[in-house]
Order: C-alpha cells, then sequence, then structure tokens
C-alpha cells in the first residue's frame, strides 16, 4: 500500500532548516540522515541505531516508565532529571535525614539505596509488524470489531516472536493505527540512588520558572542499574552487581556555542500533531480553561499549608510539583497556539488536502473526513468538558475522592466478579494505603475539597450534574465529610474494610466520603462516559483514515513524522535563541550569574546554598567554567515533550552536553503544532551537572568513573 512506502518520509507542518519532529531511530537512513548532516551531525545513521554493533541507543533506558535516563560509565551509573527521580529520593527523606532539602552522595557503592519498583527499560531492536497485526482486520464492519482483532493478534503476536527468555515483546501503534512496530525490551529493577543535589539546586526556580526561560536549574540526579552475575535483569539482591552496559556516553566539556548541531534520544510521551482544527479549538478554548482553574485553585491551597509546615512540605513536594507541571504546560500551550496561529495554519492545511482530494479522485474514501470531524467534534464537546471535570477534581487532585473511587470500584468488583474478587481486590487495598497515608494531610485535603467541589458543581455540563450537587451548601458538605467519613485516617479506613464483603459494602454506603464519590462516580459512567466512549471511538476511526489519507497524497519533500507515544525516538535540532514577544530576545545560555541575582534567602524556591554562593565568590570552577563564567542551561530547536524529562542532549559527534529537562513556557504547544521560531526545549549544560558533582558535592568517586572530553589546552 502507498501510505506504508510514504512512512519514511516526513510533517505537513512549516519548518525550517529541516528541524522538528520525533523520529524513529531505526528508520533514520536516508532523508532523515542527509538532514542532520547537513545540520552539522559528524556521526552515521549506524551509530545511533544498530542491532549489530554497540550504538547509542544501547546507552538510553526508558526511566521508571515516564522519563528517559544516560549512562555515563562502564559500571551502570545513569544520569537523569531530578524530577525524575524525585520519588525516590522522596522516599528516602524523613526530617530527620532530609534528602530533599540537603541533597544526598554515595561516596562509595555500598551506600547507594536500593528503590521500591523503580525499573529503567532498554531497546535491544525494532522491527516491523504492521502486516501480521492488521491480519483479518480490514474485511470487519465496525470499528469495535476491528480493534479488538487488533489487540487479539498484537496478544499472539507479543507471546510467540522471538526474544531471549529475560526479555520483553512489546507492540506499539504509530500513525494512528496505520503503522504497529515491534520493540524488543530489556528490563532491569534493581535500580539505585547514587546522587541528587539539594533540592535548592535541582529544583531551583520551582513553579515559578517551570516552563519558562531563562533557567538555572540543576535539574539531575544519579542512579545505578545492578544485574545478576551474567549481566542480566534480576529482582534486588545484595548479590547484584554493577550492570556492564554495550555502550556509555562519553561526556564533552569542550564548550558550546550558538548554531551548534544537538541531538535528543529518549521516549516523548504523547503528541497530537495531526489533530484537525476544530479539536484543536476545543483544547484552546474550553479543555484547557476548564482544566488550569481545577488545578490552580489546588495548587493555591498546598502551596499555603507547604510553606508554613516543613513535614506538609516533604509529604506534598512530589505531589504539588506533579500537579503545578501540567498546570502551567496546559497554560503555555493555549498561549502558544494562539500565538502561532496554529488552528489558522491548520486551517490551511485542510483547504489544500480537500483539493489534494479531489484532485486524486479520492472524494469518496476521503472527501467527508472533514465534515465528519466538525460533527464529531461539536458533539462530544460537553462530553469531553465533563470527563475532564470529573477527572481532575475526582481522581486526580482531591485526594479523598481518588482513595474513594477506588473504594467505588471495589463495590464494582464485588457486583460484577463476586467474593473471591473482591476480597482479593480488598485485601491488596488494605496493604497498599500505608504509602498513601504517609503523605496525606487530611487538613490540606479538606480545603481542596472544598474549592474542587464548588468548581465542579459550576463547571460540570449542568445536563450531567448529579442531583446531589445542585443548589449544594460546600462549606457544609465539607466540614461533613472531613468530619465523619471514615477515609480520613490509615486506622479507621482499615476498620471500615474489615469484615465480609455484605459488612465492609453496607458500611461504605453509610460513609459520607463514600456517598459523595460514589454520586459522582454514578452519574459519570452512567450519562457521561458511554456516550464519548462512542463518539471518540467515531474520532478515532477518523482520525486513522485522515492519517492515512496525509501520507498517501503527501509529496516527497514532506516531512510526516509519527505522534509520539512513549517510545524511542530521536530529534534533532541548532542550538538557539528566540524572540518571544515584541522587543524581546533570549539568548540561549544561561549562567551561575542568574542564580545569584534571583538568589532569595530562606525562600522556597530560590534559596541557594552557602557552598555555592562560596564556589560562585571565589570562582573556583574548576575544569568547568569558562572565562569566569559557570554555564548552567541552554535552549535548542529539538522538538521534546513530557517523557523527554532526564533525555541526552548530544553534539554532533554524539557526545554528552547537557539533559533535557524541560520546554518554554511559549513552545509547550509543540504536543499540537511545532513552530521553529518559538519551540525551544531547555537543558541542563553538563558542565554545571560535573561542577555540582565534583565541586559542590566533592563526589570524586563519581567523575573517575566517566570518560570525559577536555578541550585541548593551547
Amino acid at each position: 500500500m502507498k501510505f506504508l512506502r510514504l512512512l519514511l518520509l516526513f510533517v505537513f507542518v512549516q519548518t525550517q532548516a529541516q528541524q522538528g519532529g520525533m523520529w524513529i531511530p531505526s528508520l533514520l537512513k536516508g532523508m532523515n540522515e542527509s538532514e542532520m548532516k547537513n545540520l552539522g551531525m559528524k556521526i552515521s545513521a549506524d551509530d545511533i541505531y544498530s542491532i549489530n554493533k554497540s550504538s547509542l541507543k544501547d546507552a538510553v533506558p526508558h526511566f521508571d516508565g515516564g522519563c528517559t535516563a544516560e549512562v555515563i560509565s562502564d559500571k551502570g551509573l545513569i544520569l537523569t532529571n531530578h524530577h525524575c527521580g524525585y520519588d525516590n529520593i522522596q522516599s528516602h527523606s524523613t526530617v530527620e535525614h532530609d534528602y530533599l532539602t540537603n541533597g544526598f552522595w554515595a561516596y562509595k557503592m555500598e551506600d547507594e539505596l536500593p528503590n521500591k519498583d523503580l525499573f529503567v527499560t532498554f531497546i535491544i531492536r525494532i522491527e516491523d509488524v504492521t502486516t501480521k497485526v492488521l491480519e483479518g482486520v480490514t474485511t470487519l464492519a465496525s470499528e469495535t470489531e476491528k480493534q479488538k482483532k487488533i489487540q487479539e493478534n498484537i496478544g499472539v503476536l507479543s507471546r510467540t516472536l522471538p526474544k531471549e527468555s529475560w526479555q520483553e515483546n512489546s507492540i506499539r501503534t504509530f500513525y494512528d493505527g496505520n503503522q504497529y512496530l515491534l520493540f524488543v525490551t530489556e528490563t532491569f529493577r534493581d535500580v539505585r540512588l547514587v546522587g541528587a543535589p539539594p533540592s535548592s539546586i535541582g529544583k531551583f526556580g520551582s513553579d515559578t520558572d517551570n516552563w519558562v526561560w531563562p533557567r538555572h536549574t540543576g535539574d539531575f540526579s544519579l542512579f545505578r542499574i545492578y544485574a545478576d552475575k551474567n549481566n542480566r535483569p534480576a529482582a534486588y539482591s545484595t548479590e547484584n552487581v554493577p550492570y556492564k552496559p554495550k555502550y556509555f556516553f562519553p561526556i564533552s566539556i569542550k564548550g558550546l556555542k550558538e548554531n551548534d548541531f544537538t541531538m535528543v534520544m529518549g521516549y516523548p510521551g504523547r503528541t497530537q500533531e495531526y489533530l484537525p482544527a476544530v479539536a484543536v479549538e476545543q483544547i484552546v478554548n474550553t479543555l484547557n480553561p476548564a482544566k488550569v482553574d481545577i488545578r490552580d485553585a489546588a495548587l493555591k491551597v498546598q502551596n499555603e499549608f507547604m510553606r508554613k509546615d516543613n513535614a506538609i512540605k516533604i509529604q506534598y513536594a512530589s505531589k504539588n510539583a506533579s500537579i503545578a507541571n501540567s498546570w502551567k504546560k496546559w497554560m503555555g500551550e493555549t498561549k502558544g497556539l494562539k500565538k502561532s496561529n496554529a488552528i489558522g495554519i491548520k486551517k490551511e492545511f485542510e483547504v489544500k488536502f480537500q483539493q489534494k482530494v479531489i484532485t486524486a479522485g479520492k472524494q469518496a474514501e476521503y472527501g467527508n473526513l472533514l465534515a465528519d470531524f466538525e460533527k464529531n467534534y461539536a458533539e462530544i464537546r460537553d462530553y469531553a468538558l465533563a470527563r475532564d471535570v470529573f477527572t481532575e477534581v475526582a481522581l486526580r487532585n482531591t485526594e479523598i475522592l481518588s482513595l474513594g473511587y477506588k473504594l467505588y470500584q471495589l463495590e464494582q468488583i464485588y457486583n460484577t466478579k463476586g467474593e473471591q474478587s473482591f476480597n482479593d481486590r480488598r485485601n491488596n487495598l488494605i496493604n497498599g494505603l500505608g504509602d498513601f497515608y504517609k503523605d496525606f494531610n487530611a487538613q490540606v485535603d479538606e480545603k481542596v475539597f472544598e474549592k474542587l467541589i464548588e468548581i465542579y458543581a459550576k463547571k460540570y455540563p449542568k445536563q450531567f450534574l448529579p442531583s446531589a450537587f445542585e443548589n449544594i451548601n460546600v462549606p457544609s458538605l465539607t466540614a461533613e465529610v472531613f468530619s465523619q467519613s471514615q477515609l480520613v485516617s490509615y486506622d479507621k479506613i482499615k476498620v471500615l474494610l474489615t469484615g465480609d464483603s455484605k459488612t465492609v459494602l453496607e458500611n461504605l454506603n453509610k460513609d459520607k466520603g463514600f456517598q459523595v464519590i460514589k454520586a459522582m462516580a454514578d452519574g459519570y459512567l452512567k450519562n457521561v462516559a458511554p456516550k464519548y466512549d462512542e463518539i471518540n471511538l467515531r474520532n478515532v476511526a477518523t482520525q486513522r483514515t485522515y492519517m492515512k489519507a496525509i501520507l498517501e497524497l503527501s509529496q516527497k519533500s514532506d516531512r510526516i513524522f509519527p505522534d509520539a507515544n512513549s517510545t524511542f525516538r530521536v530529534t534533532y535540532g541548532k542550538i538557539k535563541g528566540y524572540k518571544p514577544n515584541d522587543a524581546v530576545v533570549y539568548e540561549p545560555f544561561t549562567y551561575l550569574d542568574g542564580v545569584i541575582e534571583k538568589y532569595i534567602p530562606g525562600d522556597y524556591e530560590f534559596d541557594v546554598p552557602k557552598k555555592l554562593i562560596d564556589l560562585y565568590n571565589t570562582k573556583d570552577y574548576g575544569n568547568y567554567g569558562v572565562k569566569g563564567k559557570m554555564p548552567v542551561a541552554f535552549i535548542a530547536t529539538n522538538h521534546t515533550t513530557g517523557g523527554n524529562s532526564g533525555s541526552p542532549a548530544l553534539d554532533a559527534n554524539g557526545n554528552l552536553i547537557g539533559l533535557n529537562f524541560d520546554r518554554v513556557w511559549e513552545g509547550t504547544m509543540s504536543d499540537i503544532y511545532y513552530s521553529p521560531e518559538i519551540c525551544r526545549n531547555i537543558m541542563v549544560d553538563i558542565r554545571y551537572v560535573l561542577f555540582v558533582i565534583d565541586k559542590f558535592a566533592g563526589a570524586e568517586n563519581l567523575i573517575k568513573e566517566m570518560k570525559i572530553i577536555a578541550p585541548k589546552k593551547k
């Protein structure tokens, strides 16, 4: 089929200097490799991805399922972002040993700390299995039947395609279901904490600086992978030894300049580059504003408590950062989409697309796609809004409700699967709740509940709002729930869940907190979810056909890359400043001077450790400074998204020069529309990382492990 022959081509979005796109490493030969070399790359596509020899891919594991890391020594030492390792740093922290505030460094291997459930996954090889996955699918009539058959085929192929006994097969979809690739992987589950700077370095600027430039954050942490005596994955054991990697990155401290080639490798989470204009309009005008308002209210409550109480600050540090991350991202995304006229540009593309359809004589196949999108998105609007409001209020930002929803699911399991399944889930739930209550504060959540229930009652589409929330007295309901519900403490909920299923469910349904979430969930699952799923399934089918048409009708000069889906990708560009607004020009580099300029003693976000100030005052930068200045961060045109956190930033020779940790605020819209004018990824300079490890922490043991390429002395 023609569209499959075009999968190596490239995106209809406007580009400059062949930048933008998240490319599959195994498919770089040809046009991608030529583009990269034109931008300045000195290595080959085979050096990046090979199954016959060690290559760069062998040093880039997926970190804990949501970030990226890079191997930087022959002893399995890996580098990732501080915010990627945050949960693990927090889990080892107490008021007495506060590694978030003070940092942590293992000066010998026996001091490295094991982390429950932390894992890293390496790519062994990538293969196209599209034909096998789609076997028997095209003759089926309904979209539901097609999706069922695809999943059946994926299940069989995942079990039967060749791999070693310690490896896994994973099949993922690309181009909205027009291509399927097999990833053979190895997952290591003994990963130990080695080093982390204090949050005043690793999280410097916190929420205020998040998603913005200029940035001055030393966003890194260090871990080590351990394996069995055969260098294979193994559960944690004192008998395990440091992993011997197939490849690790040399580190260059030669220096950087504007327009240098850069490449980022990693596991970008999710993009939607091929959404129609009508879908983007809905995101900008309806969905993003609602989600921003909900998270804004939750953050204000949490921040007020965290600033006053250090114990609460530790409890809520990771949760608060997670909430703030998407909150600020959605605001920047909306701003960028408006500034770049993304909706207008997509509408222009759709006019040209329709002309191509007519020219190719494909009206019967593709002529109604845009009209179908208009109809579907108009129909789904209120359902999508209800879905987002329910999810944000009940499942993500109000802890007593998110816990209550798990109990609601427990009741549903009893109703559908019976007593034994109920008991199994109940026991697992009780065993896991200790971790939940360790970081739960009822006083904080009570205030969050009050703010968010009020928003829920106002923003939830009226036709779907449960009757219990009409003309609701929110302060009264809040006081009732938090004074009467058993869900507010671990001891009380264990009592609530004690007894046979009949007793537990009777007591649950008498609980005021459970009654609130049950009313919300019943209404959502009865009146919203089924219709949303029905319309969304139509959109999925339409989007797949739309993507097929784009591929089929494209020219060889077009650049069409697959949307991100947490699979291994390569993106490339150049170090470059940008102009976000009229009369404002941002340079591409920041220095330690900027840290000192932002310094506010004792501030939650902008405090600076005394030792760092002393190193600055004496200009004691070791081999890492440049002309009396200490580089901290830089930006480039690499097309990144969530999941690229911790990704290696590489120079033209494939040497490590930094690690990705963010995007500029105006450029967060690159998940939907990439523009080289304003889209920039933010990277911490590897020289700052080494400076902190060496001069600040004195961890020479770690520096000695690395292969560091220094500039030639004149």
